[in-house]
């Protein structure tokens, strides 16, 4: 496999009235082409804080972040814009789908955006995540886990490198959570995407290849799965 990106020693570091907090306290771990990594950790860990730097959300206080062997922008919001536009794509835990818009139309704007529109790629993610039924409905028409899955799509419309996650199934029942992975897993084999997952529930490392758990701003262990089928 490639490796995709590389974070050495990377800090973030908040003042506050307090003293100094250290949400990241020298993370360094490589990821490769292909992976699916799961970051778990309780509240207050640094999971999220290490997804912004991942996609240049933020910027890191200290270390390098490297991807596809360049250093990534920092403090710079306009090339940390285009970073993402190129690279990123990301999957919210609100699902954030425009209400006035049908499901369709909601992957046409994304792809509009990206100046890649194309109705049949559109509707062919959607029927990739099993939502070919639903292309003319409105968000408010169908559940919370097809919403979500519309989310996916949404995010993959763009051909993203890396594609993130921050509790995306936390607001799902356990059941609908396993069709929302199961349709991400085989979204991202297919379109050969790199995903990245931030949660705190056990039950969905099944579908990743690589678990990595971080505590107090640290990796307390990364371990890989043997998992490739993600099921």
């Amino acid at each position: 496999m490639n490796k995709l990106l590389q974070m050495k020693n990377l800090e973030r570091h908040y003042e506050t009235p307090a003293g100094v907090v250290k949400a990241l306290d020298g993370i360094s771990f490589e990821i490769f082409e292909g992976e699916r990594v799961i970051l778990l950790g309780p509240s207050g860990s640094g999971k999220t804080t290490l997804l912004n730097c991942l996609s240049a959300l933020d910027s890191p206080t200290g270390g390098n972040y490297s991807f596809k062997g360049r250093e990534v922008p920092r403090n710079n919001s306009e090339k940390m814009t285009s970073f993402r536009r190129e690279n990123i794509g990301y999957v919210f835990q609100f699902f954030n789908l425009l209400q006035d818009l049908t499901v369709l139309e909601n992957i046409l704007l994304i792809q509009e955006l990206a100046n890649k529109k194309n109705s049949l790629r559109a509707k062919e993610l959607l029927e990739l995540v099993g939502l070919e039924a639903e292309v003319d409905r409105f968000p408010g028409e169908i559940s919370g886990g097809q919403q979500q899955r519309v989310a996916i799509a949404r995010s993959i419309a763009k051909r993203p490198t890396l594609l993130l996650g921050d509790e995306l199934t936390g607001n799902l029942d356990t059941e609908t959570s396993n069709k929302v992975m199961e349709a991400l897993v085989s979204a991202c084999k297919q379109e050969n995407i790199t995903s990245v997952f931030v949660t705190h529930d056990e039950g969905l490392v099944k579908y990743a290849t690589r678990v990595i758990r971080i505590d107090s701003g640290k990796i307390i262990s990364d371990e890989r799965t043997g998992n490739d089928s993600g099921v």
